[in-house]
């Protein structure tokens, strides 16, 4: 029997993740402001989430909220609001995707777990971490905490690398591949016992400038040098629940993610 799953925001990571879904037979209903340029396959959906929406969404059996704060300058609580307003039925089974930007207070020297307590510093950060306990009571949500996404089509990094633009070398950096991300999130919509948070993460951070020289090595360009500081900043984030919950990853390094990155630019 086929069901349901509505993605809110819908952008390249709901995107890639609704044909996923809709490869295996799922139906899937897309909401942003211009709809226009989502794939044919979705059921497509054009509306402001800050106002109150006009037209009554379907029932579904899955939600995935997707929208980043600078998409919403009112807050998530509004747009959450709207859509409980909006939905007939309240879904099964709801993710909400957030960062770990929440934990921008914590330095390099702490090792970041899903235990551990948020620390906003920027208005961005509070704002995610306000639409995390707005999603949890509106619609029991799953939290998921996506650090450095990249990919095909993500390639701001390799592009400062190949014109030789100064990067931070001493920021202690997290990522996850797009298509680890996503096969993340299509688990959590579908598993039976799935963590409640989940750091989207692979495991394996390492400091930029180590990143860069890998890239550079692949290109065949120098290393680009560094932005000027040499005071350490970012925070290691522990990965280890993400990887028992899938199993193994198809990225779970920089190294194997940017190689295939690479190699597919040049085909």
């Amino acid at each position: 029997m086929q069901t349901s799953t509505l993605i809110v925001g819908c952008g390249r990571v709901g995107c890639r993740l609704g044909l996923r879904l809709i490869d295996n037979r799922e139906s899937v209903v897309a909401v942003r402001r211009e709809p226009s340029s989502l794939p044919a396959a979705f059921v497509r959906l054009g509306a402001d989430l800050e106002d109150p929406l006009t037209l009554e969404l379907p029932r579904v059996d899955r939600l995935v909220i997707t929208l980043p704060p600078s998409a919403i300058p009112g807050g998530y609580r509004t747009v959450l609001n709207n859509l409980v307003d909006a939905l007939p039925g309240t879904p099964e089974r709801t993710v909400f995707v957030s960062s770990t930007r929440v934990f921008e207070g914590w330095g390099p020297d702490h090792h970041v777990t899903e235990d551990t307590e948020p620390r906003p510093v920027t208005e961005r950060a509070g704002a995610l971490l306000d639409g995390e306990h707005c999603a949890r009571e509106d619609f029991d949500a799953i939290i998921v905490r996506p650090a450095g996404i990249y990919g095909p089509g993500r390639d701001r990094l390799i592009d400062s690398v190949r014109n030789g633009r100064p990067v931070d070398r001493s920021r202690l950096t997290n990522r996850i591949h797009e298509v680890d991300l996503v096969r993340a999130l299509e688990a959590l919509l579908f598993s039976p016992d799935p963590p409640r948070l989940l750091h989207a993460v692979d495991g394996h951070p390492t400091w930029q400038g180590a990143v860069v020289d890998h890239i550079a090595r692949r290109l065949g360009v120098d290393p680009p040098e560094g932005s000027g500081t040499s005071e350490p900043s970012g925070r290691f984030l522990d990965g280890s629940l993400l990887q028992k919950f899938l199993g193994s990853m198809q990225y779970p390094d920089y190294a194997s993610g940017y190689d295939a990155v690479i190699c597919s630019e040049n085909h």
